[in-house]
């Protein structure tokens, strides 16, 4: 890259969808039984999570592709449907691209408990944020942690509500969020700093499909 002493020009630039919201929705869908439309989804950048997806019984349907309006990225409306989800063959692990995408990794744990049989999920790539998604056990989860990068899942799962502390990782936090949102009861989950940071009004986007998210704040 050869930068310019000087820029003078107007840019009109539109940046591509989020491809790991749109796997937080759909996650959403799957682990709460629900059926959801995720619309303009970056279908290129999920083809991996979707066969794996597949692979385990989801029922779904996609639109025919179209373009984003940056003219690039090509991108799918999705439906997802209520499903009976068998544990996949393979272990679930991230790879570079086009592979499973690092940062929907987490989204497969809850996923997994959802389904049929054990799951072996393997996030080699970061140290330590395997350990965070035994949490969801609090939460009625039957996750085995067998070293700092791999977890041991059993499903399907009865979940259950529960008052906890957020994961101080992004990822898992969410998916925390997402059980609770499958629980009978009323859950609660403090300190969500790391879910606002990487998040805007997830709760209330939430809200807007049915679930049921109250913010308060601690005094």
């Amino acid at each position: 890259v050869h930068g310019m002493p000087v820029i003078d020009a107007d840019v009109d630039y539109s940046p591509s969808e989020d491809p790991v919201e749109a796997m937080s929705l759909l996650a959403a869908a799957v682990v709460t039984e629900s059926e959801l439309t995720v619309r303009r989804v970056p279908i290129e950048f999920l083809e991996i999570e979707l066969a794996v997806l597949e692979e385990m019984g989801l029922d779904h349907d996609r639109t025919p592709e179209y373009f984003a309006d940056n003219g690039r990225t090509r991108l799918v409306d999705l439906t997802v449907r209520p499903s009976k989800l068998e544990a996949p063959i393979d272990k679930i692990h991230p790879m570079p691209f086009p592979g499973l995408n690092i940062d929907n990794v987490p989204f497969f744990a809850a996923i997994a408990a959802s389904a049929q049989g054990q799951t072996l999920i393997h996030d080699w790539v970061y140290d330590n944020r395997a350990i965070y998604l035994t949490d969801l056990n609090r939460l009625g989860g039957r996750l085995q942690l067998l070293d700092p990068h791999r977890v041991l899942v059993e499903g399907p799962t009865r979940w259950r509500a529960a008052e906890m502390m957020c994961p101080p990782a992004l990822r898992p936090a969410v998916v925390v969020l997402l059980a609770m949102m499958a629980a009978e009861g009323t859950s609660v989950l403090r300190n969500v700093y790391v879910i606002n940071r990487g998040y805007e009004d997830l709760a209330e986007r939430l809200n807007s499909i049915g679930a049921q998210i109250e913010i308060f704040r601690d005094i």
